[in-house]
């Protein structure tokens, strides 16, 4: 019997999917402050894997724990938008392709 030891943080449903397998797993349910570190490794989990494959598919994923995170540190996904749009507003988005090369001052 081979194991394969994880330790990280998934989706709700993989458990289920893993025993619909045949497999069986090991879980635990995290604290709060648990839960907020490993939200924290996980996205830099999903942004890496977004570096490697850049397709919608990890796109789709970043933005599931971006919205996990929002709301485990007390935010709603309509306040992250909102806080998201008044950015947008007052700083611009990303669609005109800026690069800043340098800025002089006196």
């Amino acid at each position: 019997m081979a194991v394969k030891i994880y330790n990280k943080l998934v989706r709700d449903k993989i458990p289920e999917i893993i025993e619909a397998d045949g497999k069986t797993c090991k879980t635990e349910i995290l604290s709060d402050e648990e839960y907020l570190k490993m939200m924290d490794a996980k996205l830099d989990e999903e942004l890496a894997e977004y570096h490697k494959d850049q397709n919608i598919e990890e796109l789709a994923d970043l933005m599931e724990v971006i919205y996990a995170a929002a709301k485990a540190r007390g935010y709603s996904v309509d306040e992250l938008e909102k806080v998201r749009v008044k950015k947008a507003e007052k700083r611009g988005g990303f669609g005109e392709k800026v690069l800043l090369r340098e800025v002089e001052s006196e």
